[in-house]
């Protein structure tokens, strides 16, 4: 995570430690890529905020910045004094929203998802995390209609996380083709995004494609993203094409770096088609 002078505003992104890096898999350190816009105006057209803008304002810091070191019970405490201190405050509405995701409270989540919208019906962000929101309780229709709320959204900053989501949401719902188009969208607005270069890779992978699913997956392996997932995925690709140098290569970096993994055991058993 990269280090910030104010607090990254994580009511502008989906709630990142949620997103797996593979398809349905539990994640890993990708907390808020891309996070780094300063927070919005509290108000249009007000030059000073007022004394209950303000303490909104610094509750609202506070709890971006429990969000961020994955503490979600405190993060949605100073949410809700924001609230209390201003609840015109859309940003503090979302904010609420992803503590009480990251706390399994989806009913709740999404009602404070959808008083944000009732604030401010064109903010994209509350329209990304909604999506994301109802893709995970397989709602895909829906989901698919707020990702696209976010993108039509004309001041919305950061689309290649959206085209991201939806690729990932609709191969969860067994569209791999048309996830595949959105996850390359996302890929040409953000190429070095890692969960858009896995995802990519496995989907490439699982329809046959090894040459394209090498293609993404060598330019994560070549990061500090590189993990277990990434480089066991990337020695199957190997395998499959037959190139036992490059999968060989792979294996002694897995084994080196994360010796104990789930991925390495199945390596040790030769287990490459799982």
């Amino acid at each position: 995570m990269s280090k910030h002078k104010a607090p990254s505003p994580l009511w502008r992104a989906v709630a990142m430690v949620a997103l797996p890096l593979g398809l349905g898999l539990g994640l890993t350190a990708c907390a808020s890529p891309g996070g780094t816009n300063q927070p919005a105006a509290l108000t249009v057209g007000t030059t000073e905020p007022t004394e209950a803008q303000r303490r909104a304002q610094i509750r609202l810091e506070l709890a971006a910045a429990f969000l961020e070191n994955n503490q979600p019970a405190v993060a949605l405490e100073e949410a809700n004094r924001a609230v209390q201190a201003d609840p015109s405050l859309a940003a503090a509405h979302n904010l609420r929203a992803l503590a009480l995701m990251q706390l399994n409270e989806p009913v709740l989540a999404e009602q404070s998802l959808q008083q944000a919208l009732r604030l401010a019906p064109r903010d994209g962000d509350s329209w990304h995390n909604l999506g994301w929101l109802q893709c995970q309780q397989q709602r895909f229709a829906e989901a698919e209609q707020s990702f696209a709320q976010a993108l039509r959204s004309p001041a919305y900053a950061t689309p290649s996380r959206t085209w991201m989501v939806q690729g990932i949401c609709q191969a969860r719902a067994g569209q791999a083709a048309v996830a595949i188009q959105s996850l390359t969208r996302a890929f040409e607005l953000d190429p070095a995004q890692p969960v858009t270069l896995y995802n990519l890779a496995l989907l490439h992978h699982q329809r046959n494609e090894s040459e394209r699913a090498r293609f993404y997956l060598r330019r994560l392996n070549q990061t500090e993203f590189a993990n277990a997932e990434s480089l066991w995925l990337a020695i199957r690709i190997e395998n499959r094409l037959q190139n036992r140098e490059a999968a060989q290569q792979l294996a002694r970096q897995l084994l080196r770096r994360f010796p104990d993994s789930r991925q390495a055991n199945a390596y040790e058993r030769g287990a490459f088609d799982e």
